[in-house]
């Protein structure tokens, strides 16, 4: 989208408060901005042998906790069909990078896990281009950067009515040191069970975020 000056000024009726309009203008230069950085990003991750969905599902497996790491979880995290989520997971199970594992609770639900040699695959991220390139640029502006990318991600997920998957230590159901599990240091409000240290930090299906005013 490109951003040009009208030839033709309106007359002042029809014009925005300048403070409007340069809001609008910045909203479509982030927009543009973000629709570049996702083209790049995209392309990076056609990369050994693996493609951007597969890349996906490695991360997302290495950062989900427990309660996540099962195929409807996955396909809720990447916006997909169970269907083309199911043909990822064999693809990558073919190449050796994931495991399928019967859940002891529950027989009839998997638990996915990568495998070493998935791990190993993860360790030659081609997104790590992209931390790089933030982390020369952290100690500048990463801070306002995470909460404006957050605070716009937070919105759009609301607005479309998309699941968060938030980590467990942002929710507003976990608890620390939780009087039903006197020993835990952490716990799911939602479930009752304790979370180790790992797992407070890892992203969950169950996360719900708190609005603004501090509700649920």
């Amino acid at each position: 989208m490109l951003i040009t000056p009208d030839p033709k000024p309106l007359p002042d009726t029809d014009c925005p408060e300048p403070e409007a309009g340069a809001k609008t203008m910045l909203a479509q230069r982030v927009t543009l901005l973000l629709d570049r950085l996702g083209r790049l990003t995209r392309e990076l991750q056609f990369a050994d042998g693996l493609n951007p969905a597969q890349w996906e599902v490695l991360r997302f497996l290495a950062q989900a906790n427990r309660y996540s790491r099962t195929p409807s979880a996955l396909a809720d995290y990447l916006g997909s069909t169970k269907g083309t989520v199911s043909q990822t997971l064999i693809a990558l199970e073919n190449k050796g990078l994931i495991d399928r594992v019967k859940k002891t609770c529950d027989r009839r639900g998997v638990e996915l896990h990568l495998t070493c040699d998935g791990k190993a695959m993860l360790a030659k991220d081609p997104m790590r281009t992209l931390e790089r390139a933030i982390d020369d640029m952290a100690s500048d502006c990463g801070g306002m950067l995470v909460r404006g990318l957050s605070k716009l991600l937070y919105e759009l997920q609301n607005r479309h009515a998309v699941m968060q998957f938030g980590v467990c230590q942002d929710c507003s159901l976990f608890c620390v040191k939780g009087a039903e599990i006197a020993a835990a240091k952490h716990q799911c409000g939602k479930t009752g069970e304790a979370l180790s240290d790992m797992e407070s930090g890892q992203l969950c299906v169950k996360y719900q975020g708190v609005t603004a005013d501090g509700a649920d």
